[in-house]
């Protein structure tokens, strides 16, 4: 099993201080988290886009290709890449840059995104959310399938011919796709081969296992290997010392951005009853000692018919760079070893995914 962190490049509190440091000062931490995660063994870094003014993560190819010079081997990820809102013939050339940057240590994780910020920020229309998708997938396959390409449709002018450049070192540049809980995405994702992100922030994790069996199925019935439907879980988590040392650090900037995000959703403020349900063995969230969260992700993987890949996002909590950079130390030295065990997983992060 890999085992990696995902970011949104939050603007995080100053240890010092308790005032929120300045942009450039959280886009340097962050960086320095993705060095040490790569220090400790870690197997991949995703960075989230968002564009919204708490987050920083609007250009995560960027970050990424700051981190990719000073890292040898950690995979280097979206988490996801909004391709809805995005070019895919930009999108394609920024990560094959970056591919060439880190050696061939790129990858991306696309998806719809989980808000609609974007949508009037490039011009484009809500509702077509879903047809805007699924023909920029199309047409992102397309280019990393084809030096040249022949394509049209409905939302951008039409490809005869043209060369795209450049070419990764990757071959196939790896693409996985990012889903929340809709039946369709799973379906979409197995009919392709293409491996599985699944975002599990709420709720009991073994409850998506149907749509995860949906995947499988619709992948099977397209003719793929198992081999090649691999399923990743996104989880917002965090690990300390204790697990009462984790609670009390990560619930209070949990409830905060949960309870700021409800208020546009409508959804009541987050409770600690209801914390305290998602932290307990079906839970979602991954918040706990090394040791007690790495047995709640493998009975989590064992629900799921078994995971290649889970991702911690931790900053939404707001922490300190100073407890992310020891929860990092602690996921890799303690967590990450007892998950590679367990499945027998290589542990290379540079094995070739699709």
């Amino acid at each position: 099993m890999q085992v990696g962190i995902d970011s949104f490049a939050t603007a995080f509190v100053s240890d010092a201080t308790k005032l929120a440091g300045n942009a450039s000062e959280s886009l340097r931490l962050l960086t320095e988290r993705i060095i040490h995660a790569d220090q400790v063994g870690l197997d991949v870094f995703g960075i989230g886009e968002h564009h919204r003014e708490e987050f920083l993560d609007s250009a995560p190819a960027l970050i990424l290709a700051a981190a990719s010079t000073r890292t040898s081997r950690i995979r280097l990820s979206s988490a996801v890449t909004v391709l809805s809102a995005a070019d895919p013939v930009r999108v394609f050339q920024q990560f094959a840059t970056l591919d060439l940057l880190s050696q061939g240590r790129a990858e991306m994780v696309v998806g719809r995104g989980s808000f609609i910020e974007s949508f009037p920020l490039f011009g484009l229309r809500l509702e077509d959310y879903d047809s805007l998708f699924a023909e920029k997938l199309d047409l992102l396959l397309k280019i990393r399938a084809n030096e040249t390409v022949h394509w049209s449709g409905r939302h951008r002018a039409a490809l005869t011919g043209q060369g795209v450049y450049p070419r990764p070192m990757q071959n196939p540049l790896p693409i996985w796709l990012g889903v929340g809980g809709t039946p369709e995405s799973f379906a979409r994702a197995g009919t392709l081969g293409l491996p599985l992100m699944v975002a599990i922030i709420g709720g009991e994790t073994r409850r998506f296992r149907p749509l995860v069996d949906i995947y499988r199925d619709a992948g099977r019935r397209a003719g793929h290997s198992p081999e090649e439907l691999r399923v990743g879980v996104h989880a917002l988590g965090y690990v300390a010392e204790t697990t009462g040392q984790a609670v009390e650090d990560f619930f209070p900037g949990y409830a905060q951005a949960f309870t700021k995000v409800g208020k546009e959703r409508g959804w009541p403020p987050v409770t600690r009853r209801q914390f305290d349900k998602l932290i307990d063995r079906n839970g979602a969230l991954l918040v706990g000692n090394p040791e007690e969260v790495a047995t709640k992700i493998l009975e989590h993987s064992a629900a799921l018919g078994g995971i290649s890949r889970i991702s911690f996002q931790m900053d939404v909590a707001a922490l300190a760079h100073t407890k992310l950079m020891n929860a990092i130390e602690l996921i890799g030295a303690r967590v990450a070893p007892i998950l590679r065990a367990a499945t027998h997983s290589p542990t290379s992060a540079n094995a070739n995914l699709q």
